[in-house]
């Protein structure tokens, strides 16, 4: 195979992996009280009334991001506050939009007391290309809006579970850009 040939693919492989795996630093210019954003660059695919049984054992309402494989797939803390719980779960690799993804996908649990003491729930789910994620939040830490969450690598879902009060500033199938989409407002 000539050397250009060679050169090319590679290029090609390289630039498709600079792609993938950038992490963009983004600042949210807004006072970030009672707000909630975006944790994930994406699709709205779910907005529903859902009981969570894993912590808060009951309802609540889940806001569920799909990232593609062309979107950027850091993810961002939605609301300011102190990491209450950090768990990982191993599971299956269906497609992500599937709804039984999230209880039975690979998926990396954080929930975050905000200082209103408002419990967050945000749920890394791998999908069937995404394989592997990475979750930086530790228990006991300070986290602010503008800070990387993690990282689901080749893309997949964030689903967000809030109080069942909470004004929805979203709808279905509506673009977001993380750590700058308001997608909702904490009573």
């Amino acid at each position: 195979m000539p050397f250009y040939l060679v050169a090319i693919v590679s290029i090609s492989i390289y630039m498709l992996m600079v792609n993938f795996f950038r992490c963009p630093i983004r600042f949210f210019g807004h006072d970030t009280e009672k707000i909630v954003v975006a944790p994930a660059d994406g699709k709205i695919v779910v907005i529903e009334e859902v009981e969570e049984n894993e912590h808060f054992h009951d309802r609540r309402l889940m806001i569920s991001i799909f990232m593609s494989i062309t979107n950027v797939h850091a993810n961002w803390y939605p609301v300011d506050g102190a990491v209450k719980k950090v768990a990982h779960h191993d599971g299956n690799f269906m497609k992500a939009w599937l709804p039984k993804a999230s209880t039975e996908n690979e998926r990396s649990t954080v929930v975050i007391e905000t200082p209103e003491g408002v419990e967050v729930l945000v749920r890394q789910i791998a999908g069937a290309v995404a394989r592997r994620i990475v979750t930086y939040a530790e228990v006991g830490e300070e986290c602010y809006i503008d800070e990387h969450l993690g990282f689901i690598k080749f893309g997949s879902r964030v689903d967000v579970y809030l109080p069942l009060d909470t004004e929805v500033c979203v709808q279905l199938g509506q673009l977001t850009t993380g750590n700058q989409t308001v997608i909702a407002k904490l009573k």
